[in-house]
């Protein structure tokens, strides 16, 4: 069946299909994201063989900066729930007022 591979009117045959299924108009904007698709196929590719390649015992150290840990200031816990329970007030009146709404659309 595929002996003889693509001929000619196989490509022909095979680009019509593409235009009529794709449009010619959004043929290019295709083209152009398999472009750079590719472009970062091939990048990436490339990162990861060059990964393999060097080891990290090879590398040379990389000097780290110590950066002293600071406490997280706390928050009073009198003010945490007070954000709490107007959340939790603030989410009650859209519930209400979300429920309130088919009832007008409905009138």
């Amino acid at each position: 069946m595929f002996a003889n591979g693509l001929q000619g009117w196989h490509l022909i045959i095979l680009v019509l299909l593409v235009v009529l299924l794709f449009g010619a108009k959004r043929l290019p904007d295709a083209a152009r994201s398999i472009g750079k698709s590719m472009k970062i196929f091939k990048a990436e590719t490339k990162d990861l063989a060059g990964d393999k390649s060097t080891s990290h015992e090879d590398a040379e150290p990389v000097e780290t900066k110590q950066i002293p840990a600071t406490p997280a200031p706390a928050a009073p816990a009198a003010a945490t729930d007070q954000q709490v329970a107007d959340l939790q007030r603030q989410l009650d009146e859209l519930k209400k007022q979300q429920a309130d709404q088919p009832q007008k659309n409905a009138s």
